[in-house]
């Protein structure tokens, strides 16, 4: 037996009613979103959308590291985004530890972190800030695109938009 076989299980009564294969891959309401990688959150539901209308970029934290740029270039250039919001969350795991705290556990069970940086998130509306800048000021994307934050509840389902 697997430690998978659960989702196999699963993903074979999916593919049963699977209705989405004619579906492009672009975004079809001209939308990306970055936001954290935590369960709770149901970025298509929440913000009203289906499968096919916006391309979902998660990490730890939601944050707009080297590789969510990378990404965002792929989704403007190649997958029709003309838009993003970067949707970061209450009760956030990465707020909660800071890059020494997690160099330190991982160091607990003999593993060496220091190369890595995990961009925690130590003030939530400055982190945010921060990255509405990052994808704001780079070359590398449309300027003048528009670029939203707005922080999730995870506790109450609201999405309050940063006024920055």
């Amino acid at each position: 037996m697997s430690a998978f076989d659960d989702l196999y299980a699963a993903n074979a009564k999916f593919a049963k009613r699977f209705a989405d294969s004619g579906l492009t891959g672009r975004a079809a309401r001209g939308l990306a979103v970055v936001t954290c990688m935590d369960s709770r959150i149901d970025p298509l539901g929440l913000l009203g959308l289906k499968a096919g209308d916006a391309k979902i970029i998660r990490n730890a934290g939601a944050r707009v590291t080297d590789d969510v740029l990378r990404t965002l270039v792929l989704a403007v250039y190649v997958l029709g985004v003309e838009r993003v919001l970067v949707m970061p969350h209450t009760d956030c795991g990465m707020a909660k530890v800071t890059d020494p705290d997690v160099h330190a556990l991982t160091q607990e069970r003999g593993v060496d972190t220091r190369s890595l940086e995990f961009h925690t998130v130590p003030d939530q509306n400055e982190a945010l800030r921060h990255d509405l800048t990052r994808i704001r000021s780079t070359p590398f994307l449309p300027q003048g695109m528009p670029v939203a934050g707005a922080i999730y509840d995870v506790h109450t389902g609201r999405l309050t938009p940063a006024p920055f």
